[in-house]
This record gives C-alpha cells, sequence and structure tokens, in this order.
C-alpha cells in the first residue's frame, strides 16, 4: 500500500514514505500526504522534532516517472509540495537515509536540517541521465550543503556520493551501521536534545538560524540574536532549569 505514516514518541515523530514496492517514488498522493503529515506535526505541541525516512530498502527513488510525464508547472509544484513542507518545517528535521535518495527523493533528503546514513545510503541527482532539468531548488539545496565542485559532480558529471563520501563532503552528519530500525533510533536519539528542549525556544532558535544564514556580518547576527535570546531569559522554563542547575551545585557542596 502506498502511503506516507506518522508515528510519535518521546516528542519526536517519524515520518516514513511507505511504497516499498516502488521504492517509496513520489506520486501525487503521496506528495499531498508528506504535507499533511508536516502540518500535524507542526500543529501538535507534543513534537518537538521530525524524522523523515522511506521504507526499506531505499529512501525514495525520486518523482513518480508517470507523474513527470504528465506534468507541467502545476503538477511538478504539487509534486515539489511534499519536500518544501519539509524544508519550510518549522521544528528540527532530521533524513535516515538507509537506501537511494534519487531526484526529488535528493530533494527530500536535502530539505531535512540534518542527514544520517545507513551503510547502503547513496545520494543520485539522475536529472541529466533522464533528460529532465533538475527542479524544486535541488541545485540551490545541493551547493549549499556542498558547495560548487561537489555539487557539479553530482548534477552534471553523475557522481553518487555513498554512505562515507557523503559524510566526508557534509552531505551527511554521521554513518549509522546496521539496519533500518537502528539508522531510525539513531535519528530519534539525535533529536533527543530538542524532544527535552521547550517546544517554542526549539522553534524560535530554529527559525534564528534561518535569518542568520542569510547575514553577512557578525553585529548583524548579535542584534538578531539579542532580543530573543532576552525573552528565553524572562521564561519560566529558563528559572526552573536555572533552578535546577543551582539546586545540583548546592547538594555537590
Amino acid at each position: 500500500m502506498s502511503e506516507v505514516l506518522l508515528e510519535r514518541s518521546d516528542r519526536v515523530a517519524v515520518i516514513t514514505v511507505h511504497d516499498p514496492e516502488r521504492r517509496n517514488a513520489l506520486t501525487l498522493d503521496l506528495s499531498d500526504q508528506l504535507v499533511d503529515a508536516v502540518r500535524a506535526c507542526e500543529r501538535d505541541d507534543g513534537v518537538h522534532a521530525v524524522v523523515v525516512t522511506g521504507a526499506p530498502p531505499a529512501f525514495c527513488a525520486g518523482a513518480d516517472l508517470s507523474a513527470l510525464g504528465e506534468a507541467r508547472e502545476e503538477g511538478l509544484r504539487r509534486i515539489y509540495a511534499g519536500f518544501l513542507a519539509v524544508a519550510g518545517c518549522a521544528l528540527p528535521t532530521i533524513a535516515a537515509v538507509g537506501g537511494a535518495a534519487v531526484g526529488a527523493g535528493l530533494n527530500l533528503a536535502l530539505a531535512c536540517d540534518v542527514r544520517l546514513v545507513g551503510p547502503e545510503a547513496r545520494f543520485d541527482a539522475r536529472f541529466l541521465q533522464l533528460g529532465i532539468h533538475p527542479g524544486g531548488g535541488m541545485t540551490w539545496m545541493l551547493q549549499r550543503l556542498v558547495g560548487p565542485q561537489a555539487a557539479a559532480a553530482m548534477t552534471l558529471l553523475g557522481r553518487a556520493p555513498d554512505a562515507d563520501a557523503a559524510v566526508r563532503l557534509g552531505l551527511a552528519w554521521e554513518r549509522v551501521d546496521g539496519g533500518h530500525d537502528e539508522l531510525v533510533a539513531a535519528a530519534v536519539e539525535l533529536a533527543k536534545a530538542s524532544a527535552e528542549a521547550p517546544r517554542d525556544l526549539v522553534r524560535t532558535t530554529k527559525s534564528t538560524m534561518r535569518t542568520t544564514a542569510a547575514l553577512d556580518a557578525h553585529p548583524e547576527a548579535v542584534d538578531v540574536e539579542l532580543a530573543r535570546q532576552a525573552a528565553s531569559i524572562a521564561t519560566p522554563e529558563f528559572a526552573a532549569k536555572l533552578a535546577a542547575a543551582k539546586a545540583r551545585i548546592s547538594g555537590r557542596g
């Protein structure tokens, strides 16, 4: 059955694109479901971070070719909508990439804040080999992550980094040995810091990182962060954590 699954555990949501027979290729319906899943996570106060993955053996084999063949601009934007919802998610996002991430599947992985890779992971642009121009902002996302040379090798020269190469290039944070369950568990564990922090603080911090990434000067970043840090100091959550820290220090004495 072709569907997007949503599970929640300990303030971390796991979104799984589940169509293993077609290697999780994105249809219009799956893309719509992906949008709905991301929106549900953003609305749920019990979710502080999101893990995105695909049912084994692939992460996502790209857009369904029949959908691409019939697509014009409106259809393409609907295909994009799923991974763009991930890219725009207000919560931290981690891609658990256990197999091939191809075309639009590469975009889905790039849309996440952090990528963990299993031993069988592979990042394959493959747009040129299919006779189609890259889309969905792939060239922008990829160049920002790996730089112009590696992006050119992947986009123009057909290079498809495996798990180890992805880590070396900065395309992935780390490799996780084992199967799919171990990979997803590692991604959920990585999300723990966000899961344990106040949700509004997590969202505001991610928003700040997006803002400061576009700035040219350090003093501008100081100004952006100043009011938000001052506001966080005034919250009950900070007061509670400060009191707990003081209690621990007093206990050592």
